[in-house]
C-alpha cells in the first residue's frame, strides 16, 4: 500500500490539484462578476430585465451541475462554440455558481435598510452612486462569509468535470487506482486530505470573518 504514496503518484496528484485550483480560481473571478451583475439587477427591479434575469436565476439554479457540464462540452459545439476541457469546466461552473451567488448578493443587499439609498440619494447622489458607495460596501461585508461559503462547494464541486475528462484531482487519483485497484483507498484518502486542507483553510477564513462582523 505505501507505494501508492510514491513521488509519482503523489506528484500525479498534486499536478490534479494544481487543476482544480486552476479551475475553482478563474470560475470563482468569472461566478462573481457574473453574479454580482445579476443580484444587483434583480434587487434594482429594473423593469422587464430584473424579472427576465429572475426567470435565468432560478432555472439554473434547479438543474443540476452535471448537465450543464454536459451542456457546455457537449451541446455548445452543436451551435458552433467549442470549448476545450478546461474551458467548458470553466463555464459551467461560472453558470452554476453565478446563479447561486446572484441569490447571495441580493439577500445582500436587500438586508441593507432601505433608509440608507434614501438618505444617499437625499443627499445629491444618483442611484448607481448610492448603491456603489454607501449600499454595496454594508450589504457585501455581511454577505462575505456566505459568498465564501458557496465558494467551498465550488471548489468541490469540479470534481463534477471528472466526467469529460478534465485532468483534476478526483481524473487523476481514478486513473492512478484503475491500473492497480489495491490503490483505491489510499487515493481515497489521499484525495481526502487534498480537498479537506483545501476547503479547511476557505472555513477558517470565512469563520474569522462571520466572527469579525459581530465585532464592529
Amino acid at each position: 500500500m505505501s507505494d501508492a504514496f510514491s513521488w509519482i503518484n503523489l506528484r500525479f496528484l498534486l499536478d490534479g490539484l494544481w487543476v482544480t485550483i486552476q479551475v475553482s480560481v478563474v470560475s470563482i473571478i468569472f461566478s462573481m462578476i457574473l453574479g454580482g451583475i445579476a443580484g444587483t439587477v434583480r434587487y434594482s427591479k429594473v423593469p422587464v430585465l430584473s424579472k427576465i434575469m429572475g426567470i435565468i436565476v432560478d432555472i439554473i439554479r434547479n438543474l443540476p451541475l452535471l448537465l450543464i457540464i454536459f451542456f457546455t462540452y457537449f451541446a455548445l459545439p452543436q451551435i458552433g462554440i467549442k470549448l476545450n476541457i478546461f474551458w467548458a469546466a470553466v463555464a459551467a461552473l461560472t453558470i452554476f455558481e453565478s446563479a447561486m451567488l446572484s441569490e447571495i448578493f441580493r439577500a445582500g443587499l436587500n438586508a441593507v435598510p432601505s433608509g440608507q439609498t434614501e438618505a444617499g440619494m437625499s443627499s445629491g447622489l444618483t442611484y448607481v452612486q448610492t448603491l456603489t458607495m454607501i449600499v454595496l460596501p454594508q450589504a457585501f461585508k455581511s454577505m462575505l462569509p456566505a459568498i465564501l461559503s458557496q465558494l467551498i462547494s465550488l471548489i468541490k464541486d469540479t470534481s463534477l468535470a471528472v466526467i469529460i475528462s478534465l485532468p483534476e484531482l478526483t481524473h487523476n487519483a481514478k486513473i492512478i487506482y484503475g491500473q492497480n485497484t489495491n490503490y483505491v483507498i489510499p487515493m481515497f484518502i489521499a484525495m481526502t486530505a487534498m480537498y479537506f486542507v483545501v476547503c479547511y483553510l476557505l472555513s477558517l477564513v470565512s469563520n474569522f470573518l462571520e466572527t469579525s462582523k459581530y465585532n464592529y
